[in-house]
């Protein structure tokens, strides 16, 4: 009995035949960018300054381990589109113009560049994201809050005679 080797090899070094038509990633990230005039951290708070719209699409617990910018509005990426759609009910109520600037911030300026693509898809058409993300962000040294500590309790055990009244 002869046993026939898959049609695609399975190992760390190999990928499967895509279908025809399909992208990866990496093409579709490069075609998300050329429709973004993408803005460097500094560029991105000075146009939060001036009225845009700056969103951080990260999940909480990214934005607890990592920090937060002060002013940004959270919402998640899996439900974006929902809330900045002006046509949506589900929408926000500030999402009511499709000329709203809108600056996407994710931790390392990837999954924003498709969030801003998506956006513009919807006829927003200022849609932009934050080349580096909040790390960038961060490191440029512009407003940031956070990490959220977690909370461990006091090494320091109270004294002994806490809680109990003095004789």
């Amino acid at each position: 009995m002869s046993v026939t080797p898959p049609a695609t090899p399975i190992g760390a070094d190999s990928c499967p035949v895509p279908p025809p038509g399909s992208r990866g990633i990496d093409e579709i990230l490069a075609d998300a960018r050329t429709r973004l005039r993408r803005l460097d951290p500094e560029q991105a708070h000075l146009a939060y300054r001036r009225g845009a719209l700056l969103v951080d699409i990260r999940p909480a617990g990214q934005r607890a381990a990592h920090g937060t910018v002060p002013g940004a509005l959270a919402i998640e990426r899996n439900v974006l589109e929902w809330r900045l759609d002006p046509r949506c009910p589900a929408r926000l109520p500030i999402a009511v113009d499709y000329d709203l600037p809108v600056v996407v911030l994710c931790q390392e300026g990837y999954t924003s560049s498709l969030a801003a693509a998506a956006l513009q898809e919807l006829g927003l058409r200022r849609a932009t994201d934050v080349v580096g993300g909040f790390a960038a962000w961060r490191i440029a040294g512009l407003p940031a809050l956070g990490p959220t500590p977690p909370h461990h309790p006091s090494p320091v055990a109270p004294p002994v005679t806490a809680g109990r009244a003095a004789h």
